[in-house]
């Protein structure tokens, strides 16, 4: 595997949640895309250090870093995710425009 396949695979999945984000109104999968969108930032990542500084620490602790963060994310936009379904029924981000400040 080359540096040049880690990035494109990386653009793929981008692309692919990036796509899933900007197309759909359910907010599930709305927070899919965003998920997609980082895992591709997260490869890429986590690729550049491989190939680029595989002797240092710094790499594999961000990514950790970053992924964790993914998961808290995650976890709290479902919760609210679930909290709005349960409180008004929609499941749709423009049903729910109406939590803007």
């Amino acid at each position: 595997m080359t540096l040049q396949l880690f990035l494109l695979a990386a653009a793929g999945l981008f692309a692919i949640g990036l796509y899933g984000a900007l197309s759909q109104q359910s907010i599930v999968m709305l927070m899919m895309g965003l998920e997609l969108m980082l895992n591709g930032v997260v490869l890429a990542a986590a690729a550049l250090w491989f190939f680029v500084a595989p002797d240092g620490t710094d790499g594999p602790v961000l990514i950790v870093v970053v992924v964790t963060a993914m998961a808290i994310e995650m976890a709290v936009g479902f919760a609210v995710a679930t909290a709005i379904y349960r409180a008004r029924q929609v499941d749709t981000t423009d049903a729910a425009a109406d939590l803007k400040g």
